[in-house]
């Protein structure tokens, strides 16, 4: 395209210079030849480029499928497959930039040149990607996370759907999508729910003042025996925690796989309420005692 437009400012200026004698004798086919040659060059630069494209991005996609397939075979992790996709697809795609740019006309030696030279500035510019980036590299390498585990990040909490080149995206409870740098991930404190296989899960159930604190002990001891999600190694704990102001509360900690955490921790809240309630033992709500002077 460059090299049409100054061919066609060359015609113009040798057309310019000639004396108005010359300019009669000018051949006007011969420009008009002239100018259907340039655009039948720069015709077939645009099809070349046109063709060049469609080739790309199929070659892309077919190169795209062949490494998933090669990955999944090696049983990589998903986390390291979804980045490397990504990776290899970012490099495809400005090879085929270049490719259409060079059958286009322009120089890439000389872009090239152009974008070494604005290096520094556009290093300064993406400063904010290479470091995601590097973050990238930095979860891929230590692993405080994988696909699959819930996190809880500094700003946003949720399960890892996919670890790309700049960012993380993670799927909430409620379905919605966060992307989240993978510099913020690699800098910060992030808390993994999902990295161990056992979890810890805590009750403080408040009772009333006077009741058997042994009959709420063994009542909850044999809720906590009867629900088989709860693992004897380690063992349950059940304790007389605090004698707070309008309760006396006794704390319950048991271990579960991870996977049955939640649903474990909500049925035996459940459990508690209705059993407690038919064995007469009587939550606690606040009270305020008022003593009156006689004088």
């Amino acid at each position: 395209m460059l090299q049409f437009m100054n061919n066609l400012i060359l015609v113009w200026l040798n057309a310019s210079l000639l004396d108005k004698e010359e300019k009669k004798l000018f051949d006007i086919e011969q420009i008009m030849d002239k100018l259907i040659d340039l655009g039948i060059d720069l015709g077939k630069n645009l099809l070349g480029a046109i063709l060049i494209y469609i080739i790309g991005r199929f070659a892309i996609k077919q190169i795209g499928r062949l490494l998933a397939k090669i990955l999944e075979g090696r049983k990589l992790e998903v986390s390291v497959q979804t980045f490397l996709r990504s990776l290899v697809n970012l490099l495809l795609n400005l090879v085929l930039a270049f490719a259409i740019i060079s059958k286009l006309g322009v120089e890439t030696t000389s872009l090239a040149a152009l974008l070494a030279s604005a290096g520094v500035a556009i290093g300064m510019a993406l400063s904010g990607n290479l470091s995601n980036f590097a973050g990238g590299l930095i979860i891929l390498v230590f692993k405080p996370f994988k696909v699959g585990d819930y996190i809880d990040g500094q700003d946003a909490s949720g399960t890892v759907k996919e670890i790309q080149i700049f960012h993380t995206i993670l799927t909430t409870l409620d379905n919605r999508v966060i992307y989240v740098p993978n510099g913020t991930l690699s800098s910060n404190a992030i808390t993994n729910y999902s990295k161990q296989e056992k979890r810890r899960a805590e009750w403080v159930f408040g009772v009333e003042y006077g009741e058997d604190i042994d009959k709420v002990k063994a009542v909850l001891q044999q809720i906590i025996h009867a629900d088989t999600r709860i693992l004897d190694d380690p063992a349950p704990l059940i304790a007389l925690k605090a004698l707070s102001a309008s309760s006396v509360d006794v704390i319950v900690r048991a271990w579960t796989k991870t996977s049955d955490y939640w649903d474990v921790y909500f049925d035996i809240n459940k459990k508690v309420y209705d059993t407690f309630n038919r064995e007469g033992i009587g939550f606690p709500f606040p009270q305020l005692t008022i003593h009156q002077s006689t004088d």
